[in-house]
């Protein structure tokens, strides 16, 4: 365990055993909810749901492609591997089971803004450990009651 303090950025150069930035992870976590309800998404529409240029999105598709998450078709067809999938849902599910608990803590203002912010940060330990959470307060809804009633009075 490390109990020495660094910078943001000593943290992150400390922990950047993974290859995929948090850029990545927005573009795939995006390819993955498009993928929910078609088998393919095209560099424009990519571009259009995350706000960025084309350009952008093909040089990040072909880094994903790099990496063996995503093949890039002719006419800007990007599909995802299975181990893009994979990724892909775990980064749904993280950026779901935190936007969930901010909800839960009664966090109303910015929540998109703090969750996509916040999600490249935490650990799969501390995404599970928010998702149990969530689950007790959601089988204990009279305690839940009592936090609601606490936190509105503080």
């Amino acid at each position: 365990m490390d109990n020495e303090f660094h910078t943001v950025r000593g943290y992150e150069l400390k922990n950047n055993a993974k290859k995929i930035t948090p850029a990545m992870e927005d573009y795939l976590e995006m390819i993955y909810r498009t993928s929910l309800e078609n088998n393919y998404i095209r560099t424009n529409q990519l571009s259009k749901l995350l706000n960025v240029r084309n350009s952008s999105v093909s040089k990040m598709t072909q880094k994903l492609g790099d990496l063996g998450l995503v093949n890039y078709e002719k006419y800007g067809i990007i599909t995802l591997t299975n181990k893009g999938k994979k990724l892909g849902s775990f980064l749904l599910k993280r950026h779901l089971t935190l936007e969930s608990f901010l909800k839960l803590l009664g966090c109303q203002q910015n929540i998109l803004i703090q969750t996509e912010l916040m999600e490249h940060v935490i650990d799969n330990e501390t995404v599970e450990k928010m998702q149990t959470f969530i689950n007790f307060f959601d089988q204990n809804k009279d305690i839940l009651n009592d936090y609601i009633l606490f936190s509105n009075n503080s």
